[in-house]
């Protein structure tokens, strides 16, 4: 009897390569996955929202979108645009650019959130302080603030975990102080180790010129929102007859040193 012929080998070259074919599958799943996230409208991210967070007025997409007006508490905070980062979501990571707008105030920079909670990095920004009375600024003060902080980070719980940067006011003013005069521009530091494990911020005040020299130290309790600012005061020769005033009478209280500075140790509540 003929013997059966063997069968057929095919040639490497045409055989197929599983080792090729599944990082093509995972690169096809991904382009759908870019494909969903450019096209989708940025109306859905009123979806992810919590609770207290409300948004309206949205343009473009989830990937590049922007939301006109945005609510906190029922609070105004500004418009705010994002670009999203698709590819952060391979190493299950939302990443995105950025920028925040209330008024003639300004912040960017970029954030990404995890199971962990937020972090953003190389925040920066600015613009003038009565644009944030809606959100908690006192009632007549002034000023002109810049910012830069290196990083930001936020756990899940909401919880402040570090905050490393630093924040200057130009042209301060405030009616209750110095009969509305201008108190000059100050700095305030925050350190790699500035914020605790358990939430206590301590940053160091000083005054960058002006009528007024101020050193001081600000500690203050994110779980209680209470803080405590203590340090120096002392009038320069510019200061105004109002501003050397309000100081006299605070020497009252608290003498002065041999340098002729103040003590002084303010308590408040943000």
């Amino acid at each position: 009897m003929p013997t059966s012929a063997s069968p057929k080998r095919i040639p490497k070259s045409l055989a197929p390569n599983h080792g090729y074919i599944r990082p093509l599958i995972v690169l096809g799943v991904v382009a759908v996955l870019l494909v969903v996230v450019i096209t989708l409208p940025a109306s859905l991210v009123r979806r992810f929202l919590p609770p207290a967070l409300q948004a309206d007025q949205f343009s473009g997409s989830l990937w590049h979108g922007s939301a006109g007006k945005v609510l906190i508490d029922s609070r105004d905070v500004g418009a705010i645009e994002w670009h999203a980062h698709p590819w952060s979501l391979l190493t299950l990571t939302l990443s995105a650019d950025l920028l925040w707008v209330k008024i003639g105030f300004v912040a960017q920079g970029r954030i990404d959130v995890d199971r962990h909670g937020a972090t953003a990095h190389d925040v920066v920004g600015g613009g003038p302080l009565e644009d944030l009375r809606s959100l908690g600024m006192a009632s007549g003060w002034r000023g002109t603030t810049q910012f830069k902080f290196s990083i930001l980070e936020v756990g899940v719980d909401g919880s402040l975990k570090s905050a490393v940067g630093e924040l200057d006011v130009t042209d301060l003013s405030a009616p209750q102080i110095a009969a509305g005069g201008t108190l000059g521009g100050y700095k305030l530091d925050l350190a790699k180790d500035a914020v605790s494990p358990d939430a206590e911020v301590t940053a160091e005040l000083a005054d960058t010129g002006g009528p007024l020299e101020l050193q001081a130290t600000i500690h203050y309790s994110v779980k209680t929102h209470t803080g405590l600012l203590s340090g120096t005061l002392k009038e320069r020769p510019e200061a105004s007859e109002a501003l050397r005033n309000q100081l006299q009478n605070l020497t009252q209280m608290h003498a002065r040193d041999a340098q002729g500075r103040i003590p002084v140790e303010l308590e408040f509540t943000l």
